[in-house]
Formats: C-alpha cells, structure tokens, sequence
C-alpha cells in the first residue's frame, strides 16, 4: 500500500511538472477577439495557456480585483484607461513592469503612466457616431447636441470607461459648469447602457440615430459595409483621446510569463492586429489599413489633469448620478 501511495504521489509530482503553465487575463468583452487572432500564437511560442476572463466592462474588472487582494487569481489586466490605472495604483493591485518593447511606442506622450504600472497598447478620440440617413441636419457642437430630444445613446461612466471619458471630456471643456451642461444634455440622452457593446446593438438596429462612440467608426463602416453607413463627428469644442493599457496583476503567479505577454502585445504582429479588431489606433508604427483613411481625429484635444480627476472622480460620478436619475 505505501508503494502504491508513493507511485501515486510520483504520478502526480509528475502531472504537475510538465503542465502547462496558465496565465489568467482579465480584460472586458469587446477585447475578445484576440482569443482567435492571437492567444494561440503566445500559447504556442511560450508552451503556456492562457486563460481569458471577460467581464462587461473594466470597472468590474477592478472590482474583482479588491475582492481577490488576498488570494490573487488575475496575472494580466487588459483595458486600463489613465484614470482606472490612477484607482488601480491607489487600491496597490498592480506590479511595475517596463517592457523593453516599449522604445517601440511611437510617441512618448502616449506612455500615459511613467511609473510603468500599465504599459498602453492603444489609443483613439472619441466622436459622436451618426445614421446619416436618419440625421437631416447633424449637429456640429455639444451645444447643437443638447437641442434635440432623445438622438443620442451613451455609455454610463460608472461602468464604461467610454462613459466615464465622455463625463471627463465634458468636464475639461466646461469645467465648473459641467452640471449645467449635462442637466441641458439629458433630453437629448435616449439611454444609457452598462458599455460600449450593449450602445452599438441599440445603435444597430436603430433605436437612435447618434451613439457616443470613437472616431474610427468611419473606418469600421468602410471596412465592413464598403460605404460610409456610420459617419462621425467630433463637437468643435475640442476633442478628447482615450488611452488603454495593460499591467500585471498585484500577487500574479506566473510573473515571468506575464512580462512575456506585455512584451508580446507590443510587437508588430499583435499591433497590427488592433484597427481592424479595436477599432483603435495601435501605439506602435505598423502598416495601417486602407479604410483608416476614413477615421477622424480631433483638430483641437482637450485634457484634464490625471490628479484632478483621481481627487474628484467619485463626486463627480456622484453629481452626475443625481443629475440624471
């Protein structure tokens, strides 16, 4: 019997030796795809496998995090907007990690968090997407936008990081009237949904002619519908631009292959890979697609201090809550 006992602790001494090695990515829905275009490219090249976890958006990601402190089950996190790196930071739920690819960003202000928390993968302005035949006349300011009555489809910033850049956006042009704005904003609003995903369906079987989106919807209408379906604009305002990156979870038990991961999203291959999936612009110089001709970028960007916006977040989601319910 202790011969048997012994053999069978060998046996698994053994399973336990050549099993792959499981690296576990936290991201949100809509970075799906790299399930099919890249993860079995890594898995091959690193004999590993990797685990994806999706959430609805990266807030509960973060979320999930606080839950876990204690007994981390995340390696990687996927989708960290300046802001959530700046409550991620805060919370201690991130490691440091410069990737030696990251002299392949092209340029230095897009490496958001110099504390090399989070290492960013891509970036683009957000718009206001429009049904063309269903828009005679197509605002050109927040002000035109706030004229009409229940056009427009949003992302609620207290789950969407799109939503939440749209209320910072709307801060840094209005700044102490921001509140005012949004009381005149909200019946134009049709509805407000949990993420980006769930505002495109309603968008796409036309429950409004607007959704607040990104400025890449004109390539993503060219290259799937080969004509302008979808068209864009940014309110002459002042446009604002949405980072995203990704860093290694607090306590990850495979930090040697996360680093390899992080590496790995900045090579040309997975950056090539990101406007016609993302629907963003890569940070990386790689060949872009014919139909990026047709994505708009602001003339004028305006910004909002990371500091400030880390001080004051939560009374604006706050503030904004009580305006709109």
């Amino acid at each position: 019997m202790k011969k048997v006992g012994l053999m069978v602790i060998m046996v698994m001494m053994m399973v336990n030796l050549y099993a792959k090695k499981e690296l576990v990515i936290y991201t949100y829905d809509s970075f799906s795809w790299v399930e099919d275009k890249m993860i079995g490219e890594f898995e091959k090249t690193e004999d590993c496998k990797v685990k994806l976890v999706k959430f609805d958006n990266t807030g509960k990601i973060l979320g999930r995090l606080k839950l876990e402190k204690k007994n981390p089950k995340a390696d990687i996190i996927i989708g960290l907007t300046p802001t959530l790196t700046g409550e991620a930071k805060k919370e201690n739920l991130l490691e440091k990690y410069k990737s030696p690819n990251l002299s392949k960003v092209k340029k230095e202000d897009l490496i958001f968090d110099k504390e090399n928390y989070v290492t960013p993968y891509d970036f683009g302005g957000l718009a206001i997407v429009y049904d063309p035949e269903k828009m005679e006349i197509v605002p050109t300011s927040f002000e035109d936008i706030t004229k009409l009555k229940r056009k427009l489809i949003i992302q609620d910033p207290r789950t969407s990081t799109t939503g939440q850049d749209f209320l910072l956006w709307t801060i840094a042009i209005y700044k102490e009237d921001w509140k005012e704005f949004w009381t005149k904003l909200k019946p134009a609003i049709l509805t407000v949904t949990p993420g980006w995903s769930e505002a495109f369906s309603k968008f796409a079987i036309g429950e409004a002619p607007m959704m607040l989106s990104y400025g890449t919807d004109g390539a993503y209408s060219f290259e799937n519908y080969k004509s302008l379906k979808y068209k864009a604009f940014i309110p002459n305002e002042g446009g604002y631009v949405q980072e995203e990156g990704l860093g290694i979870a607090k306590g990850s038990k495979n930090r040697k292959m996360a680093e390899k991961f992080i590496n790995f999203v900045l090579t040309d291959k997975f950056q090539e890979n990101i406007p016609l999936n993302q629907w963003m612009f890569p940070v990386v110089d790689v060949k872009m697609p014919k139909s990026f001709e047709y994505a708009i970028a602001p003339k004028k960007i305006v910004s909002i201090d990371a500091k400030k916006v880390s001080n004051n977040l939560t009374k604006w989601l706050d503030e904004w809550e009580k305006i709109m319910y």
